[in-house]
């Protein structure tokens, strides 16, 4: 099977191949296409342990700060080498995590020959993936230099374990490759077993512990973002492309009782959004350093700073579940203490959703619902502040799992460590009964 994956990703590549360099150049910022082919730049361990750490874009990269500042805390000599895939993810390392890795690489196209390059330039003795970017050629190559890999922070959405559901025979022999597999949930753990993996386990969601960190200043926010104590502030939060229509008929009525802050998902589609709303509305831009408009909205379009802004919002609306796309993550405005309204298409974060709702920290509603849900709980100072209180302990019942998954990444890294002891051991019988 592993053959026939890498015939077909062969055979697929002239359509595979046109469709990342058409992504890539939508964003902002271009990848690096040399670390893309494997070729990163990294000079040898010189005898000094190394974790390879995958996180695939930005809300992995900022679930996994508290498990790289844990493994900095307890293992200063350890070397951390982050991978990730998008241009977004690279930038929110840059900004937002620098001092708790010590290099960052473009993650490798799976291709054999870019993987295998790859793992023999940075040749650790642990592999660590964030959530589930599973990569067979990866994998493979991991296993090859004899680096144990582990799964942290696992979960498999509604929807992808469907699609992998239907692809078992690839799956169930790339899944043997791994140490351990470690999930956010019971649920995850099932559904992963029944794809074939072994050694599984429940360690929690690492995100509660990075929401959890202290808020941000709200005055120095609101400072920033010329916002008035006047009128109550409404922040949209990862806000997709396919749920525009929908936020556009309900903001534009709210625009002349609140100030609202919008966060599109991906800042490229942000034009489209625009287009829909009247030339009548003022709208200004983060990135230009405007600051937000009377009876209009402030868009932030830049990389980062959404998870400190949810500390000024007296109310938040996540994206994501108001087309069926599974939702976006709502656990850094309950951290900030902020009542949230979210649509009813969130099996990607399921649990935290139910979570929410059960313990009224949080409102569910349809994107038709929107406008009349949001107005209630503007006119309703008490029931939010009753409900940001509640959203702050739901956070705080629940961290803990970062320093469980740094346990896990150390325990890997000795195991990696007495691999290669082995092999050294190994290879000098070799060359003595060679020599003799």
């Amino acid at each position: 099977m592993f053959y026939l994956y890498n015939f077909l990703v062969t055979l697929t590549s002239f359509i595979w191949a046109p469709w990342m360099l058409l992504r890539a150049n939508r964003r902002r910022e271009a990848p690096n296409w040399e670390e893309r082919l494997g070729q990163l730049e990294i000079p040898s361990p010189a005898g000094r342990s190394r974790v390879w750490i995958h996180a695939v874009s930005v809300g992995e990269v900022i679930a996994a700060k508290p498990i790289l500042q844990l493994l900095r805390e307890q293992e200063p000599t350890l070397e951390i080498v982050l991978t990730v895939t998008t241009s977004s993810g690279h930038q929110t390392a840059r900004e937002q995590a620098k001092d708790l890795f010590d290099y960052l690489f473009y993650f490798p196209i799976d291709v054999l020959r870019f993987q295998m390059a790859g793992m023999q330039r940075v040749r650790p003795r642990a592999v660590a993936i964030m959530e589930t970017e599973l990569w067979w050629n990866f994998l493979w190559s991991a296993d090859i230099f004899e680096a144990p890999v582990i799964l942290i922070n696992g979960r498999i959405s509604d929807r992808n374990f469907r699609r992998t559901s239907r692809l078992g025979p690839i799956y169930r022999p790339m899944l043997k490759l791994m140490r351990r597999c470690l999930m956010q949930t019971q649920a995850d753990a099932d559904r992963i077993r029944q794809l074939g993996a072994e050694n599984v386990e429940v360690l929690g969601n690492c995100k509660f512990d990075q929401a959890a960190a202290a808020p941000a200043d709200p005055a120095l926010w609101r400072e920033k973002l010329g916002l008035s104590a006047g009128k109550p502030v409404l922040v949209v939060g990862s806000a997709r492309a396919e749920e525009f229509a929908v936020f556009a008929e309900a903001l534009v009525p709210l625009a002349a009782e609140a100030q609202i802050v919008f966060a599109p998902r991906h800042l490229e589609r942000l034009p489209e959004f625009v287009g829909m709303l009247p030339s009548s509305l003022a709208v200004a831009y983060r990135s230009r350093g405007e600051t937000a408009p009377d009876g209009g909205i402030l868009f932030l379009d830049t990389y980062g700073e959404l998870a400190d802004i949810y500390a000024v919002a007296d109310l938040v609306v996540i994206g994501g579940g108001f087309a069926n796309l599974g939702g976006q993550n709502l656990l850094q405005p309950l951290a900030a203490g902020k009542p949230v309204v979210h649509g009813p298409h969130m099996q990607n974060f399921r649990d935290v959703a139910q979570l929410a709702d059960a313990a009224g920290a949080a409102e569910l509603c349809t994107g038709a619902e929107l406008l009349s849900v949001v107005q209630r709980l503007l006119n309703d100072p008490e029931r939010r502040v009753q409900m940001g209180g509640v959203a702050r302990q739901l956070i705080l019942d629940n961290v803990g799992a970062s320093q469980r998954y740094a346990d896990a990444i150390l325990a890997t890294v000795r195991e990696g460590e007495d691999l290669f002891e082995a092999r050294q051991i190994r290879r000098k019988q070799r060359e003595t009964r060679e020599a003799k």
